[in-house]
């Protein structure tokens, strides 16, 4: 494996992640550090959706998913990058790992807790190594909260309280696409919440051991209270019902559902047809579905300290409420995502942090931010994968397999404990 630059990188799944997380910025920003050489997916218009909106990648061989070892022959990438549908991660690391090359993986890594097994187990015995794009661990507000746990503000962690709000677009979005399948994304637990569970377990450096969590469909699939007509099939794009469906109104005109188009885009779904015999506006009232969709969960970590998380993907608003409690103090945050779908004036736009000192007077605290997606943290990462992590930092950030299997262990406990009604114990050995 070539340590020097550019290194080459295989693009495993070439989802919308895929382009504008990392493609667009390969041929732009990063061109010294980093060369797309092979492209591979199960979905062939994927290929040439990726080449129209990234036109320096044309001569890119392609490859199918069956292909992997031939791409690796005739292209020899250093990296892999594992971008595709959350259930074929596990596929492509492992692959990349048995011919030694380093993995970046898009989140979660897997959607078991025994594929992220297999994962760690193969990276012990590769050259390889694997990362997981946890870029919510970038924003500055985060690194400033985990600079002050670091600098002791709080003392020993004792509990840490996460609230996450998603509003009625985005939340439906995962119940129109593949994600509303648990075989495909792990249910929402993994596939959204790992995001979360891996920000706590960074901030307060924690390993979990204990999960019980409550949690219900309560707002989509065939019993959803704003369900037309218990029917399955429809799709937004050509629904006869959906001016009736007061999620489809709510992001759309009332001339705009009467008037039905087969266009695939219906009020969440994409502005284009971009995957062969798949639909981005299925209806979020199927009886397809079999994941949940809201969640309440406490958590106990080895080192003693608690969360209590909580996330719902049906609300008015969108955005967080986070604080973490210790021996000498606490410090708390709130963020408002997607101001411009929040139906109410919102009193502070900038994110800030508040301290209170146990013995103490409050202190307020901004952080210096930067621009790009997700708060400022995509660009960051990309820097730290493609150049390296930033030297000047005084803390480890990029996520490993280990700490990627925490979150998604996490995530399974949840669901699980919430089907079978019982307390679950973490288990990370790798007998």
């Amino acid at each position: 494996m070539s340590d020097l630059f550019p290194r080459r990188y295989a693009i495993c799944g070439v989802s919308a992640r895929a382009i504008g997380m990392f493609l667009k910025p390969m041929v732009s920003e990063f061109t010294e550090y980093a060369e797309p050489v092979a492209l591979l997916d199960i979905d062939p218009l994927r290929f040439k959706i990726a080449k129209e909106d990234v036109p320096q990648i044309a001569g890119v061989p392609e490859y199918k998913a069956e292909e992997f070892d031939k791409m690796v022959a005739e292209t020899k990438p250093d990296v892999i990058l594992a971008l595709g549908m959350d259930c074929t991660h596990v596929t492509y690391i492992l692959q990349g790992l048995a011919h030694d090359l380093d993995v970046v993986s898009e989140k979660p890594m897997a959607t078991t807790s025994e594929d992220c097994r297999r994962i760690v187990a193969a990276e012990k015995r590769s050259k390889g190594k694997v990362i997981c794009s946890f870029n919510y661990r970038y924003p500055a507000i985060h690194r400033k909260m985990r600079e002050m746990i670091l600098a002791g503000a709080v003392g020993r962690v004792t509990n840490v309280d996460l609230s996450w709000y998603i509003d009625t677009q985005h939340g439906a979005s995962y119940f129109k696409r593949w994600n509303r399948i648990r075989a495909n994304s792990g249910g929402l637990s993994i596939h959204k919440a790992s995001h979360h569970f891996d920000l706590v377990n960074w901030l307060i450096d924690g390993v979990p051991d204990t999960v019980h969590a409550f949690g219900a469909l309560n707002y989509y699939g065939p019993d959803g209270e704003y369900n037309p007509s218990r029917k399955d099939g429809r799709t937004c794009g050509d629904c006869a019902e959906r001016a009736k469906c007061r999620y489809y109104r709510r992001w759309a005109t009332r001339s705009s559902a009467l008037k039905v188009v087969d266009d695939h885009i219906g009020a969440f779904a994409g502005s284009r047809k971009q995957y062969t015999d798949y639909r981005p506006d299925r209806c979020i009232f199927d009886s397809a579905i079999d994941i949940e969709d809201t969640y309440v969960a406490n958590i106990r970590y080895a080192n003693g300290a608690l969360l209590n998380y909580s996330c719902n993907f049906s609300m008015p608003y969108e955005g967080y409420r986070l604080a973490i409690n210790g021996t000498k103090g606490r410090i708390e945050t709130q963020e408002w995502h997607a101001p411009f779908r929040t139906p109410f004036p919102i009193e502070h736009e900038r994110q800030y942090i508040d301290y209170f000192p146990i013995f103490g007077s409050q202190e307020r605290f901004y952080a210096v931010e930067n621009e790009g997606g997700h708060g400022g943290g995509d660009p960051l990462i990309r820097e730290d994968i493609f150049i390296e992590p930033d030297p000047e930092r005084p803390y480890a950030i990029l996520s490993g397999a280990q700490e990627a299997w925490h979150s998604v262990a996490i995530g399974e406990a949840v669901w699980r404990s919430v089907k079978e009604e019982q307390i679950i114990h973490l288990d990370f050995s790798l007998d």
